[in-house]
């Protein structure tokens, strides 16, 4: 008899359902994308019932696929877009409003107006974040403050508020359980991660009741069980719940301090393991409950990049360099090195440690010898820089070394890009080929709330390393080029500023 875990992925633009057996090995999967719904410009919503019943439908979709063994127990786990946030009637069971997804501005007044009151460092201090529309609370007020009725309903006690995993458990479990796990909770402004509880100031500031917000538990607890609205022949069993980046570290498996994962993208998502104890951020990145499993609480260090993958886009969109990003590496590797070019793309300015908003791109230290490989070169070679910058600072920061890099994302593919960004940091870059490592991260947590696994040692006993790089620069070489890197930030500054 074997245990199969469903992960519902809940992502911005899909929900997905995964398939994994319990070797962690991805079965089946499918995927149902939903309506992106923009109002005004800079707003961004959902229809939280679409999301809701297209989970539905594809977990009836996994069921039929005839990849379970008839005599199987599954179960099913949950991972999702964090910071998006679900308002909703707990008598008619409706959303008031459709879900504020975390890409949406229009708390932006809500968040401005705390940081000119002294606010910021209070909400740091507590919360882990920076005042800003990307997370939850202001998208909560502002419905609160413009849907007619909205407030009074909720000092009556009548409307519930969460991220998108606690309006789908609490459908999915006909009302019975309104919850969350730590880590989405810890990216709503609202949740103290030291106490690891709703915050009654930082509820107040954002004129939030208590009553609406979901019990708070850890990622490896059993939430309650469904049966899909019949879609299960009988009730199952949901365990595990975590944030998507959150689960993208624990499908990563870094489960020791010091490990880390970068996800690369059209930007790059970075977050670190920190260890147990909450540690204050530097200015540009957050510390987050990394996740909270087998009786512990991680937290994490995290950071965004602006413009990675997105930059090799420009080069072939715009300028037309390239025809396909397949072709960049063969063309960096014709020649035997930057020449002097450094990139610096700040298309939407420059990101952590540097935070300069008004920076713009430049293309700096070109001659007449320069040619379209230089370019494409620098291009590529400034991703593994500004993922150096973010990971130095966290270390840093932590008082921590990097022990290795798990990475996930299209530009992995670059071997020359994985050999370089191993340089910079001088750790190994390890390829896991784990596909769907949020969805995975949610399976993990599953089974270690059902007793599939008893540890986090037994889990990483199950993971397959695709490709380690190590780093062949000698140390000289490195800090030469990085200075390279470092004064082109600096003339970028002069320039600009």
């Amino acid at each position: 008899m074997k245990n199969y875990i469903i992960s519902i992925d809940q992502s911005t633009s899909a929900t997905k359902a995964i398939l994994f057996d319990d070797k962690c090995r991805m079965i089946y999967r499918s995927a149902i994308a939903h309506k992106q719904y923009y109002p005004k410009p800079g707003w961004v919503e959902h229809d939280a019932e679409e999301i809701y019943t297209n989970s539905l439908k594809a977990v009836k979709e996994i069921l039929e696929c005839k990849k379970i063994e008839t005599d199987a127990i599954y179960s099913v786990a949950i991972t999702n877009q964090r910071e998006t946030v679900v308002v909703w009637n707990k008598e008619t069971g409706k959303p008031v409003y459709h879900a504020i997804v975390w890409q949406c501005q229009r708390g932006a007044d809500i968040c401005t107006n705390l940081i000119n009151k002294g606010y910021s460092d209070l909400i740091k201090r507590k919360s882990g974040l920076i005042i800003d529309p990307y997370f939850s609370a202001s998208g909560i007020q502002w419905i609160l403050d413009h849907v007619e009725g909205a407030r009074t309903l909720a000092e009556q006690g009548k409307l519930l508020a969460g991220t998108i995993d606690s309006w789908l458990l609490w459908k999915l479990t006909e009302k019975k359980e309104h919850a969350t796990d730590y880590t989405n909770a810890s990216r709503t402004l609202l949740f103290n991660i030291h106490t690891l509880d709703w915050d009654d100031e930082l509820l107040a500031l954002f004129s939030i009741p208590r009553s609406m917000m979901p019990k708070a538990r850890p990622c490896d607890s059993i939430f309650g069980t469904s049966s899909f609205e019949g879609i299960c022949p009988q009730p199952v069993t949901i365990a595990g719940i975590l944030g998507d980046s959150h689960g993208a570290l624990a499908g990563q498996m870094c489960f020791e301090p010091g490990m880390g994962k970068c996800t690369y993208g059209t930007g790059s998502s970075v977050m670190i393991n920190i260890g147990k104890k909450t540690l204050k951020a530097s200015k540009g990145l957050v510390t987050s409950v990394g996740f909270s499993a087998c009786g512990n609480t991680y937290y994490a260090y995290e950071g965004n990049i602006h413009c990675t993958g997105a930059t090799i886009k420009w080069l072939k969109d715009e300028l037309k360099l390239i025809d396909n990003p397949d072709e960049v590496e063969e063309l960096v590797e014709s020649i035997p090195d930057n020449g002097g070019v450094y990139f610096v793309p700040a298309f939407a300015g420059l990101g952590a440690p540097w935070w300069d908003p008004q920076t713009k791109a430049m293309i700096y230290g070109m001659t007449l010898g320069t040619g379209k490989a230089h370019m494409v070169r620098a291009a590529l070679e400034a991703i593994a820089y500004q993922v150096k910058d973010l990971i130095d600072l966290m270390t840093k920061q932590a008082g921590i070394t990097l022990k290795e890099l798990r990475v996930d994302g299209g530009p992995t593919r670059n071997n020359f890009l994985m050999q370089f960004q191993s340089d910079m940091l001088d750790t190994n870059i390890n390829r896991s080929g784990v596909e769907e490592a949020s969805a995975l991260g949610a399976a993990i947590m599953n089974g270690l709330a059902r007793g599939i696994w008893t540890s986090l040692e037994d889990v990483t006993t199950l993971r397959k390393t695709n490709k380690i790089t190590s780093s062949k620069m000698n140390k000289k070489t490195r800090k030469q080029l990085y200075s390279g890197w470092l004064d082109a930030i600096e003339k970028i500054h002069k320039t600009t500023n």
